[in-house]
């Protein structure tokens, strides 16, 4: 299969975890489409932020295979694999704090030729004009928002071709999280693969092409999101263990054990 027909990103089959006797993903296939976002859903502890760690290079499979546009990766470094096209936002605060915005995108640059560093800086400064006037300031004295643009513009200074982002919302208020969307349908419009997790459900799922739904380490259920979206209140309940009690006969609409209107 030639490297454009391939999928972004392919794990086959992965095992792995934190502890050789525990693993955390058991056996997990997904495949990422290029050009298109996916995100990947379940309760705590199903393994997503591991998965994509696992993409990233971040931790090595005990066994199974990591593919990259059909170039197997498998127990590549994560500079390795960043020199391949793909980039990783973590979650939370991932900008140095002492260093300044344009010592930031600096780092963020450090996988392209040295000729084309200043370039690269300089574009990002075009693409996010915020930045661009503080470009001198310290990372810790910028706003939320202004913090989040500039991580998202480190990720991006080297041109990758898969943004790999964990919890692009936690800790943001509703406007900042929004922006921060807005970007990644941005990167999706410029035919970048972006691969996410979040465990705020609803906008992952707005944005993403596909999804799939884990549990215990592997995948449960997976399809286009118009596919699943429908299911996504029951698949949210399954998460929080939430069973549905049907109302006692002769009440209808009235809740189990309660009164009508809600009161106990």
């Amino acid at each position: 299969m030639s490297a454009a027909a391939a999928p972004a990103v392919e794990l086959e089959e992965v095992v792995a975890g934190y502890y050789a006797d525990q693993p955390v993903l058991r056996g997990l296939s997904i495949t990422c489409p290029a050009g298109e976002v996916t995100a990947l859903l379940g309760p705590n502890g199903a393994g997503k932020s591991t998965a994509l760690r696992v993409i990233a290079g971040l931790l090595r499979p005990a066994s199974g295979s990591v593919r990259l546009f059909g170039e197997d990766v498998t127990g590549l470094s994560a500079h390795e694999i960043a020199r391949r096209g793909l980039a990783f936002l973590p979650q939370g605060r991932s900008a140095f704090p002492e260093l300044t915005v344009e010592n930031n995108l600096e780092l963020g640059a450090w996988s392209l030729p040295r000729a084309q560093r200043k370039g690269a800086v300089a574009a990002m400064f075009e693409r996010f004009p915020s930045l661009k006037g503080r470009r001198k300031v310290q990372a810790s004295r910028l706003s939320g928002g202004q913090q989040r643009l500039l991580e998202i513009s480190r990720a991006l200074v080297a041109d990758p071709r898969v943004l790999v982002v964990d919890e692009p919302s936690v800790g943001l208020s509703p406007i900042l999280a929004e922006q921060s969307y807005s970007e990644l349908a941005a990167l999706r419009a410029e035919g970048r693969t972006v691969v996410l997790v979040d465990q705020n459900v609803r906008p992952a799922v707005a944005l993403a092409d596909y999804l799939y739904s884990l549990r215990s380490g592997r995948s449960e259920r997976a399809g286009r999101r118009n596919e699943l979206a429908s299911d996504l209140s029951a698949l949210v309940r399954e998460w929080l263990g939430v069973v549905q009690v049907p109302a006692r006969e002769g009440a209808a609409g009235t809740p189990a054990g309660g009164r009508e209107g809600g009161a106990p």
